[in-house]
């Protein structure tokens, strides 16, 4: 039914991760092949292209679904149907940046501070000159085609480059002077495959469990046993997702209580809960959370 295009490159080892967390494993020959497969029945063939490639082929209808970060959307200025944010990234679950930088030792602050004439290198040529086109700044726009923060200053004066943490610019001696596009990773689709009501249900389908992956992420299930009388001091030290769940033992005098809980933390909460009257504490991994 559907034809799906998936990242190749600094996003494909996470996209996979969280197709597999959903359910919808890819299987394909090697890491270097472009033709893969998953085991669905809603989803008959997949493809792996460069992520600045899928927005335009999903506008044309070559696919019916692809994921891409907003940055592609907004560079190709392509006509597509989002289906919705999936909030990871290659290193982090945060957004990640298409920021504007200068040496740090340059006197500008803010984009509209440089001079006219300024020359900036990137792989977002077209967002790069709608930028300075708005804040009314004559630059001159030198596509690159990877290690943009090195050819500061000596080929260029500025670089607009893609960032998670700002880690790297800072290494190279750069500054953060605007930040043009915060991206996510977003599931597309062209407005003919979202116009059909059978893949628009099948794509609501994968958008389901791709969100419940992501949600699942950094998050256990603890489960423990606690008499009645130490059931307060254990709920007040239990954190939750909405509200513990609290059911009665056939043993008269005890409840089980188990709580979706953040996995960070959990090394000190277990302690906490035994000394609070817990036992038979168990900590389950979780592969979706559906709401």
């Amino acid at each position: 039914m559907l034809s799906v295009v998936l990242p190749k490159g600094s996003l494909e080892r996470a996209t996979l991760e969280l197709f597999e967390a959903a359910d919808l494993g890819v299987s394909r020959g090697s890491d270097r092949d472009y033709h893969a497969s998953i085991d669905d029945p809603r989803i008959d063939t997949v493809r792996f292209l460069r992520p600045q490639e899928i927005p335009t082929y999903v506008e044309q209808g070559l696919f019916d679904v692809g994921i891409t970060g907003r940055d592609w959307i907004t560079e190709t200025d392509s006509d597509v149907v989002s289906l919705g944010e999936l909030e990871y990234s290659k290193a982090t679950s945060s957004p990640v940046r298409i920021v504007l930088a200068v040496v740090k030792e340059h006197a500008a602050d803010r984009g509209d501070q440089l001079p006219d004439g300024v020359r900036v290198s990137t792989e977002f040529p077209q967002l790069t000159k709608r930028y300075f086109e708005k804040i009314g700044v004559k630059a001159t726009i030198v596509p690159s085609y990877g290690a943009t923060e090195a050819k500061v200053p000596d080929i260029v004066d500025a670089i607009v480059d893609l960032t998670e943490t700002g880690t790297s610019l800072r290494k190279h001696g750069l500054k953060i002077i605007d930040t043009l596009l915060t991206s996510r990773t977003e599931l597309i689709t062209n407005a003919a495959a979202y116009a059909d009501p059978e893949k628009r249900a099948a794509m609501d389908d994968i958008m389901l469990l791709l969100r419940g992956a992501v949600r699942a992420r950094g998050n256990v299930l603890i489960k423990l046993n606690v008499l009645d009388a130490q059931l307060p001091d254990v709920l007040a030290v239990l954190p939750s997702m909405g509200s513990p769940t609290v059911t009665a033992l056939a043993s008269g005098d005890m409840h089980a209580v188990e709580s979706v809980v953040p996995k960070r933390g959990v090394n000190t909460l277990i302690p906490t809960l035994k000394a609070a009257g817990a036992r038979d504490i168990l900590e389950i991994p979780i592969s979706k959370i559906v709401e």
